[in-house]
């Protein structure tokens, strides 16, 4: 199956490095800087561990294996395709989530197209494992496409099929259910990690992610790490050609999402994992993460795992803000129960989020660094699954955007209500016209002086997290 490679349309682009960096990131991106990604399959039912729980409940030293044997029997008797009929995804509800995400202040919404585990969750021409065919037997990617356009949000798909290749290697090793041909189609080539994917599976990557451009016309494509190996190189150049010509063909501004080095610097955006930049970058980016530290997908409290560890609203905000200031966007993922439901923490740090937005986003959307991305001594560490690793904001933190004025987000409350910003001191040479505080109606008392702008905030904080002060005045 999928042995050909789909027809590049014509338009602008081919499927060379040196064509594709002639790309540019779409303004809807640029601009949103927030989205929702949302982990949800079949995983979400054992709720242990994280997502990766179809690949660790075939590795016998894993507690996965154990917590599996334990409570859902023998591997031959109970495998990852025995969870399918229990995903029903009775409660969900499309237009809930997307109004959801819309009141969290999210411009696009990333839901997981396929993960790791060869379960996909549209519908497929080229598999019969789909959550359209099996489980919900509902099309949820096409009907959360429908919805978040409905309202006004941007719509985009994720893609981890790259890693399926040896996903379920694990269970080749002893007497288990993915030795039965009767799965192939869902547990795939199970294949060790260190052997190259061969042209059959690379064909099939390639036609499955074409079918999912050319059936749900997303706007963002997003990759995971494996598609670096050598062999999908020709084909993500294929792959890119396609799909950046289909949004001409469409009349929209399309992008795709890589970690590391799997596409050429400037042919896509450049995507980080629970990380981000020490400084700003002259080409767009995005930190994707978890609002959980511990897992993507839905988990639960039991034997063996303590639940999920969620980050909170402040913490997120301040990243928001740092990213912001340095040129980037934020994925932020959530992981939906089996029966469709946004577990309830999730739906009120979302909330808090959007209540922030509210008030402060005129400082994020529509927004671009300005010469300085901020001050202040906490340092950020660089690069993926360093998201939870800095210390906590402190009030000398700020971070600068620019937009219908230029922006200084104070990432803590000082204690004796007074702030020094030393970026924008009549040394700088910048002239400020005036300052207030986004959200608060109070005048302020401030002075341009040699060194530092200082600033005397209000006795009420207009909100909980961060808190903006809009120049007004500034030369852009």
């Amino acid at each position: 199956m999928g042995h050909f490679h789909p027809h590049i349309p014509p338009g602008p682009f081919e499927p060379t490095w040196e064509s594709l960096k002639q790309y540019q990131p779409p303004s809807w991106y640029m601009d949103g800087k927030f989205g929702i990604f949302i982990h949800w399959g079949v995983y979400c039912v054992p709720a242990f561990g994280n997502e990766w729980y179809p690949r660790q409940m075939y590795l016998q030293d894993t507690k996965e294996f154990a917590h599996h044997a334990q409570t859902w029997g023998p591997h031959t008797e109970f495998g990852y395709k025995d969870f399918i009929p229990m995903f029903t995804a009775e409660q969900f509800d499309p237009r809930a989530w997307a109004e959801l995400f819309q009141r969290a202040g999210a411009k696009f919404v990333v839901p997981v197209a396929e993960h790791h585990d060869g379960f996909a969750m549209y519908d497929s021409a080229l598999s019969e494992w789909t959550a359209a065919k099996m489980g919900p037997q509902r099309d949820t990617t096409g009907e959360l496409a429908e919805a978040t356009r409905a309202f006004g949000m941007t719509f985009g798909v994720s893609s981890h099929r790259a890693e399926h290749w040896w996903f379920f290697d694990g269970g080749r090793q002893f007497a288990s259910d993915v030795q039965d041909p009767a799965y192939d189609g869902l547990y795939g080539p199970a294949r060790p990690k260190d052997t190259p994917p061969d042209r059959v599976f690379l064909n099939d990557w390639l036609a499955r992610t074409c079918e999912l451009v050319d059936k749900y016309r997303p706007q963002l494509v997003w990759f995971d790490w494996w598609i670096e190996e050598p062999p999908f190189e020709p084909y993500l150049r294929h792959f890119a050609a396609y799909y950046y010509n289909r949004g001409a063909e469409w009349g929209q501004e399309v992008a795709i999402n890589y970690k590391n080095k799997a596409f050429a610097e400037g042919s896509a955006v450049y995507d980080i994992e629970r990380g981000q930049l020490s400084a700003p970058s002259p080409l767009f980016w995005q930190n994707d993460t978890s609002i959980s530290k511990n897992s993507w997908g839905y988990i639960a409290e039991q034997p063996g795992c303590s639940g999920q560890d969620y980050k909170t609203p402040t913490h997120i905000i301040g990243d928001l803000v740092d990213i912001v200031s340095k040129n980037g966007a934020l994925l932020l993922n959530i992981g939906p129960k089996p029966d469709g439901t946004i577990p309830q923490p999730e739906v009120e740090i979302l909330l808090e989020i959007g209540e922030w937005l509210k008030m402060n986003g005129e400082s994020v959307y529509n927004t671009r660094p300005w010469h300085t991305f901020g001050e202040g001594p906490t340092e950020i560490p660089e690069g993926g699954f360093s998201d939870t690793k800095r210390e906590a904001f402190t009030s000398q933190d700020v971070r600068f955007s620019k937009g219908q004025a230029l922006y200084a987000t104070l990432l803590g409350w000082p204690h004796d209500g007074k702030v020094s910003i030393r970026s924008l001191g009549q040394n700088s040479g910048e002239k400020v016209g005036n300052v207030s505080l986004l959200g608060s109606a109070a005048p302020l008392q401030w002075r341009q002086e040699a060194d530092a702008l200082t600033v005397r905030l209000p006795a009420e904080k207009p909100c909980e997290h961060a808190w903006v002060l809009k120049l007004d005045g500034v030369a852009p």
